[in-house]
């Protein structure tokens, strides 16, 4: 599970994005002041770094340089109400990865949050090579799949997806990270894609497709699998 540390003094916004990131599978870890930011840095080792320019006390930029300063390399993502370029430049130039201004789309930080990850891959396994559940065995360096002794047709994507939910197994993952993940930051389809890719998986995977046991969806929010 990857990592996040949120730093942000209003107090609403740091609630909100916490929330946020929980539901997408995200650990949060939380600082509303840079001097916290950095102690937690160093001793929680994140994945990312969310960081909000305007800090009472020490400021998001100094948090920035203070961090690349004793080599904490992750990706920082800054968070900013002003939009001149020289906040930007300066906090580029400083070590920052990618910069938001607010107020801004929380589906567009999610996919800047996802591109980071990717280019930065975490410190733990991302998810199992080979993986069995119920009567159905899948490999999937090898793309091999096999239910009840018989090969399954499985596409590319069917197997990147599944992949994704057994990875997160147990928790909800939502059809904009299913499209984040599998389709791509830049190309996204309609959401319908995604259901309708999960039920010819089921046709593939599941006893009784209507009546799914391991990849359950989660109305309003998007699919889980138990298995």
């Amino acid at each position: 599970m990857y990592k996040i540390l949120i730093v942000e003094d209003e107090e609403d916004l740091l609630r909100g994005l916490g929330i946020s990131l929980n539901k997408e599978g995200y650990r949060v870890l939380k600082a509303t002041r840079g001097e916290t930011a950095v102690k937690l840095a160093i001793k929680e080792n994140p994945d990312l770094i969310i960081l909000d320019v305007m800090l009472p006390g020490m400021s998001g930029l100094d948090v920035c340089r203070e961090l690349r300063q004793k080599g904490i390399d992750v990706p920082i993502i800054m968070l900013t109400a002003k939009s001149e370029e020289i906040d930007r430049v300066v906090g580029l130039e400083i070590g920052a990865d990618d910069y938001v201004t607010k107020p801004f789309s929380l589906r567009e930080l999610l996919a800047r949050i996802r591109v980071r990850l990717r280019r930065q891959p975490p410190r733990v396994n991302k998810g199992p090579t080979q993986y069995c559940f119920g009567d159905v065995k899948i490999d999937f360096e090898k793309f091999i799949a096999v239910r009840k002794g018989r090969p399954l047709d499985l596409t590319p994507r069917e197997f990147d997806i599944l992949r994704l939910l057994i990875q997160c197994r147990g928790e909800v993952v939502t059809r904009d990270r299913l499209l984040d993940e599998v389709w791509g930051y830049k190309a996204y389809p309609d959401t319908r894609t995604v259901d309708t890719h999960i039920l010819k998986l089921r046709q593939k995977l599941e006893d009784d497709p209507a009546h799914p046991r391991h990849i359950l969806t989660i109305y309003g929010e998007g699919y889980k699998f138990v298995g």
